[in-house]
């Protein structure tokens, strides 16, 4: 049977927003609520603690049916079986993590650059992610990325498109015409008080 393809909400800790004890429950409820994917960012714990936390992140996202990518860790993502790696442009060689992690999922930062999105492309990226769209409080100074490149993207490649930066409920509509298979939250989801309910509301945009 082929693997279910790569669409739905694409949810990323934030360290400052899931403090110690709160984030495995806070990954659980937005996976209760349909995160698809996970995406573990904590840069500020130390390596053990990361490699622990990341272990019950797999185990909860497995139970709920959705997959965990590590931040800018293949070595992590390796230590702990996660499903994948998400890299920035400045994160590592692709090829090398491509070659470290056959068969693991890799995305990749791509900016507004359809030619960084080519450059992963061939060295193997499994999805492609585009942003910033609309102002961010994680990277309020990120570049600016139009939702015309974002279409331009689907056009121009098969791969799914992970759209991120400043994606609403309300706004994420618009990105989901242009083309884009995921759609990232960090503040949007675990800022909620009801991570849930929120979650829920991304999760609608894909029904």
């Amino acid at each position: 049977m082929a693997p279910a393809p790569l669409s739905g909400l694409y949810a990323i800790t934030d360290p400052n927003l899931l403090h110690g004890d709160r984030l495995l429950a806070g990954v659980e409820a937005a996976l209760r609520g349909g995160a698809r994917v996970i995406q573990y960012r904590d840069k500020a714990a130390s390596p053990a603690e990361q490699r622990e936390r990341a272990l019950a992140l797999r185990a909860c996202c497995h139970r709920h049916g959705g997959k965990l990518l590590i931040n800018d860790d293949v070595a992590l993502a390796l230590a702990v079986d996660a499903d994948g790696v998400h890299l920035g442009q400045s994160d590592g060689q692709l090829a090398a993590a491509r070659a470290a992690l056959p068969g693991k999922l890799l995305g990749v930062t791509c900016h507004s650059s359809l030619e960084l999105a080519a450059a992963a492309a061939a060295a193997g990226a499994d999805y492609l992610a585009f942003g910033r769209f609309f102002p961010s409080q994680t990277k309020p100074s990120a570049p600016p990325c139009d939702v015309a490149t974002l279409t331009a993207a689907r056009h121009r490649f098969a791969l799914p498109l992970l759209a991120i930066g400043g994606v609403t409920p309300d706004n994420g509509g618009q990105l989901r015409k242009a083309g884009a298979d995921l759609l990232a939250a960090i503040h949007g989801v675990f800022g909620a008080d009801d991570i849930e309910a929120a979650a829920r509301r991304y999760a609608a945009l894909f029904e």
